[in-house]
């Protein structure tokens, strides 16, 4: 019987498929209930940025999402009480996002099941390893965002 030839975007989406379960899981174990993955990554980017007004559109362009995907995600967000929307001196139609105390606290939570989960997927590969693994990893992407912006 022949190997199957190894398709990448199978590869990546068993991978994606796997980290979500894992998430799900350690998040349950951790006390995090009903926050998804972007959640908890938009949450920490938010805490991380805390110095700098981000809006709807920053979250758009930094995660390379679409206006309505993260429109329903901030809605649902705000409805959990982790981010709240604030009006912006000088321009009633613009509003910054913000983390709630909740969203601090979710948010701390998150990168710490986060960072135990990168954890235990690099355990046992050489740092080089790794290392190719990212560059590979940058030039795929590259490879998929090329052209897209025509």
């Amino acid at each position: 019987m022949k190997d199957k030839p190894q398709k990448l975007g199978c590869a990546i989406r068993q991978m994606n498929t796997a980290f979500k379960r894992r998430f799900l899981k350690e998040g349950m174990d951790a006390g995090i209930d009903e926050v998804t993955i972007m959640h908890g990554w938009i949450m920490g980017y938010l805490e991380h940025n805390a110095h700098r007004d981000i809006y709807q559109k920053t979250i758009e362009a930094d995660f390379s999402m679409g206006k309505s995907t993260v429109t329903s995600v901030v809605k649902l967000m705000e409805q959990k009480g982790y981010i709240k929307r604030e009006a912006v001196p000088g321009d009633a139609r613009l509003k910054k996002i913000v983390l709630t105390e909740e969203g601090k606290q979710m948010s701390r939570l998150c990168k710490c099941t986060l960072d135990q989960i990168d954890a235990n997927m690099l355990k046992g590969i050489p740092a080089e390893e790794i290392e190719i693994f990212f560059a590979v990893a940058d030039k795929i992407h590259k490879n998929l965002e090329q052209g897209m912006d025509e």
